[in-house]
């Protein structure tokens, strides 16, 4: 309960009252008293157990890196005296944060917001959160803990690109998904007519058998699947700040190909981060996989992963390492169209034939490197 002010005041007063009384001074006798009788002031201060029911909200909790996150802490003093002198600490993974609380009157809620660090991508444990009451000297105190430790997940930044497409049909006659955008390649499947079809898909045979108006269902087969290629070598990256601007450039690459309706396969050293089948759905999968990655170091290349995984479509590396560059010719014939982003290089690199190389020191130069990849 007693701080290291509070135990120093009271050492020095019994060290100066034993003092004084040997040495039968009277002075160093009242100033210990006075010390002392402070110290046990202090002590009675913070003695009483205040009466609260205390909780802490996330809003949001699931933020972009460098968004606005906060903590609403809601505090009610469930006791019939003024509670007042209370601040309250909450730890947000390795930085605290002190919050000063205002006074409590009875029965009387009271909401305090404060800011949550969301510099670093990560999922950020936050708590415990301790209420602290001390005297006004600050001799003593007491801690108190509320609630449970809650997750932050701070996930990747974005920027909107289009679509890389992949230059080539695949599987024109093959399978596809009910996920595949409606068109007039490649038939699918039956299903029941619906308001508003075209009266020339109408399959009368398999009518007349069902006693139900049946449609054929066209899709478009050929989805350009992106291919994601994450460099997670720590060795890559000489600044860590590198490596986060390389997973904010594929969370870029990844939500714009989702939003298109387009599968996404995002791969690593250590294998397959996540697959999806495409739709503005999954853009939230991919972020939150993504804010949790982290830079090691790897059992193997990730291009070595890329040359086991189903070829087609559009293959985007990620890297900060020059060498992983001349590495990506070699996926060259696998995929239709290879794209390699290099992140902030010390000089210009070498472009290689049929790779569309991108170098870039924030996602604005992506963004218009992109764009020109695209076209």
């Amino acid at each position: 309960m007693l701080t290291r002010l509070g135990w120093g005041i009271a050492v020095l007063s019994v060290l100066l009252y034993a003092a004084g009384a040997w040495l039968g001074y009277a002075e160093p006798v009242v100033l210990a008293t006075g010390g002392l009788v402070a110290v046990v002031a202090a002590v009675l201060w913070t003695l009483p157990r205040p009466r609260l029911t205390v909780r802490r909200e996330i809003t949001p909790d699931r933020v972009a890196r460098g968004e606005a996150a906060g903590g609403v802490l809601h505090v009610t003093n469930t006791g019939r005296l003024r509670r007042a002198g209370m601040r309250a600490h909450d730890a947000c993974g390795a930085d605290a944060i002190d919050v000063e609380l205002p006074g409590l009157r009875p029965n009387r809620p009271e909401t305090v917001r404060y800011a949550l660090p969301t510099d670093r991508r990560g999922e950020i444990p936050v708590g415990p959160l301790r209420l602290v009451r001390a005297d006004p000297f600050g001799l003593a105190r007491r801690v108190r803990e509320y609630g449970d430790v809650q997750n932050l997940l701070v996930r990747p930044r974005t920027v909107g690109l289009p679509l890389m497409p992949s230059g080539r049909n695949h599987h024109l006659e093959g399978p596809t998904t009910d996920t595949a955008p409606a068109g007039t390649v490649t038939f699918h499947a039956l299903r029941e007519y619906v308001v508003g079809d075209d009266l020339r898909y109408i399959h009368w045979r398999s009518s007349a058998r069902t006693g139900t108006l049946m449609v054929r269902q066209l899709v478009d087969a050929s989805l350009p699947q992106t291919t994601i290629v994450i460099d997670t070598n720590e060795n890559a990256y000489p600044d860590p700040d590198d490596f986060e601007l390389a997973v904010d450039a594929a969370a870029s690459v990844a939500a714009g190909a989702s939003a298109a309706n387009f599968p996404v396969r995002i791969l690593t050293g250590d294998g397959p981060l996540v697959e999806t089948r495409g739709g503005p759905h999954d853009i939230e999968l991919i972020l939150d996989r993504l804010a949790v990655l982290k830079a090691h170091d790897v059992p193997h290349e990730a291009l070595d992963v890329a040359r086991r995984v189903r070829a087609g479509g559009s293959l985007v590396v990620l890297t900060g390492a020059r060498g992983e560059i001349s590495r990506a010719g070699t996926l060259r014939r696998r995929f239709d169209r290879v794209v390699c982003v290099r992140i902030r290089p010390e000089a210009p690199g070498p472009g290689l034939p049929g790779i569309a190389l991108i170098e870039m020191a924030n996602l604005d130069e992506l963004r218009a490197a992109w764009a020109g990849a695209v076209r």
